[in-house]
């Protein structure tokens, strides 16, 4: 049997056909042109799903069925997305209106439990069946696996891992709080306190690295800039990687899971940011280095975490 991943994305819609090793046997992908009604942005959904069963000439009988991945409140059990920023979505019947033109089982939730289910099935984590997967780019997202299987929590807006407090009255989250995980572990934080301690060190290589120019600013420029023995920018990685691992302690704490998962375009530093991680784990997790302490690793399936996990919602 088959199934269908889709990662609805807010400029993308992603689809591929996944068998049971867990390959992409084929993938297409259009734009999602999310300022259209719901009606018509599901309706290409179900054109892809068509196309890529015309181009593998599998029969829709064949489908064991079909998972969705999307941003924002998904409330799994009733197949409904309650809200999504993204796309401009409320209250959405996702299943219902999808489940129109197919006869096969229809399952949805987050678009970051889904990529978390893709490591798990496919990718970092394929060796255990209990992970946490955080997403490091403009926010911070997360999912959670226990056996093997994504923890939803009841009804929508489970597993916000971005949105828990870190430090009581402290920077500005984009949800409304102060101080969440996200204001602190994001990309946008990094890049927001390399900005700061570029402008207060007028001497400091993110100056030159930046072209002397702040808005210039990514997050590759502090690791680069540490890297060449710059001080400030040591200073803004250094509480990076604590601000990390706060929260990962925290997640460990509480779930204890088998592996931690990090993705998005910070990982690419690899070991340089999973290992400093690690160290800080040993002594911040309960127990120390007397009990389990989880390894930190980065992602690896890239786009394809969607898909996969998404199928395997199913």
């Amino acid at each position: 049997m088959y199934r269908v991943g889709i990662d609805l994305g807010g400029t993308n819609i992603k689809a591929g056909i996944v068998d049971e090793n867990q390959k992409i046997l084929a993938q297409v992908s259009a734009p999602t042109g999310a300022e259209r009604p719901a009606e018509e942005v599901i309706a290409d959904m179900a054109a892809l799903v068509r196309q890529l069963l015309e181009e593998l000439a599998i029969d829709e009988s064949a489908l064991a069925g079909i998972g969705v991945g999307c941003p924002g409140l998904v409330d799994a059990q009733a197949g409904i997305v309650r809200y999504s920023n993204n796309i401009s979505w409320e209250n959405v019947a996702l299943v219902e209106q999808l489940g129109k033109s197919f006869s096969c089982t229809i399952r949805i939730s987050n678009d970051a439990n889904c990529a978390a289910l893709g490591e798990v099935k496919a990718g970092a984590a394929r060796d255990v069946s209990n992970a946490i997967l955080l997403t490091l780019g403009t926010g911070v997202g997360g999912g959670i696996i226990l056996d093997g299987k994504v923890f939803e929590g009841s009804n929508a807006g489970g597993a916000e891992l971005g949105h828990i407090s870190m430090i009581m009255g402290g920077e500005p989250c984009t949800c409304g709080r102060r101080g969440c995980v996200e204001a602190y572990a994001s990309a946008t934080a990094l890049i927001r306190d390399a900005k700061r301690a570029a402008a207060a060190d007028k001497k400091s290589l993110m100056n030159q690295m930046c072209d002397g120019k702040t808005e210039n600013m990514n997050g590759k420029i502090p690791f680069d800039a540490a890297l060449a023995g710059d001080q400030a920018a040591k200073e803004v990685v250094e509480n990076y990687y604590t601000y990390l691992a706060e929260a990962i302690a925290n997640y460990v704490n509480i779930f204890r899971p088998d592996v931690v998962l990090l993705s998005g375009g910070i990982c690419n530093q690899g070991t340089r940011l999973t290992k400093p991680v690690e160290e800080h784990l040993s002594f911040l997790c309960f127990g120390g280095d007397r009990a389990f302490v989880p390894p930190v690793r980065c992602a690896v399936l890239g786009n394809d975490a969607g898909i996969i996990g998404s199928a395997n919602l199913i």
